[in-house]
């Protein structure tokens, strides 16, 4: 993994966007090596219009959208080795989108979502790095009702259970976005909060396996984890 730093970065209207970010070479067996625009730490912060703290998202949490996690890189290695068909596939959270790009370039239809107002354009800027064709996105959280983003056959995350969810709001958004037959894929760093998600599918039809995930990744962190699987 090759990584250079662009402190002096700016957005497209020219301006210091006002957070740092770095450029790394990711790593994906399978795959070309993907060119990644992420930020440069966990320490940035910029939300000039308030656009982020209108839709909930403080400080702390604001950057975790614009970091590559290893549970992201599991996840893009499984796309990266999935047998590409005609299937509709949305992307959870996607963050900087790592996992919706492998599937991309293979050729996939794949729609990335995520709820924070930068995801987006980094998204962009990534697809445009590699030289790929316009990726779709579409801006949405758990909790509401986006009609246009329509219905698919395959969702798949990354550390999507961060919390205890008992309402079930996850769960909910995957059944008003799944077809009838429709599988789940999920990669989760053995937080704990697997058994109400769980509860939640299985009310809902799916029956569910799970696989170790634990590899060495390419640049020779260890990763534990496991791929939670739903399918109806």
């Amino acid at each position: 993994m090759r990584a250079g730093l662009r402190p002096g970065a700016t957005d497209k209207a020219g301006k210091m966007p006002g957070y740092l970010v770095k450029h790394e070479f990711i790593t994906v067996t399978g795959v070309a090596d993907l060119q990644i625009r992420s930020l440069l730490d966990r320490q940035q912060y910029a939300d000039p219009h308030g656009e982020a703290e209108a839709l909930g998202v403080s400080s702390a949490v604001w950057p975790l959208f614009g970091l590559l996690w290893p549970s992201g890189q599991v996840l893009a290695a499984l796309m990266a080795t999935r047998v590409v068909g005609a299937e509709r596939i949305l992307e959870l959270g996607c963050g900087l989108g790592l996992a919706s790009l492998v599937a991309h370039r293979r050729g996939a239809n794949i729609t990335a979502s995520d709820y924070h107002p930068l995801a987006q354009s980094f998204l962009a800027e990534n697809t445009r790095l590699n030289a790929l064709e316009p990726l779709p996105f579409m801006r949405t959280g758990w909790q509401d009702t986006c009609l246009e983003l329509g219905m698919f056959d395959l969702i798949i995350g990354s550390d999507v259970l961060y919390e205890r969810d008992e309402a079930g709001v996850l769960p909910a958004f995957i059944q008003r976005h799944a077809f009838e037959q429709a599988e789940v894929v999920i990669v989760d760093p053995d937080r704990g909060n697997r058994p109400h998600f769980n509860r939640h599918m299985a009310k809902l039809g799916f029956a569910f396996s799970d696989t170790r995930a634990d590899c060495i990744q390419p640049d020779g962190r260890l990763y534990k984890g496991r791929v939670l699987r739903y399918q109806r």
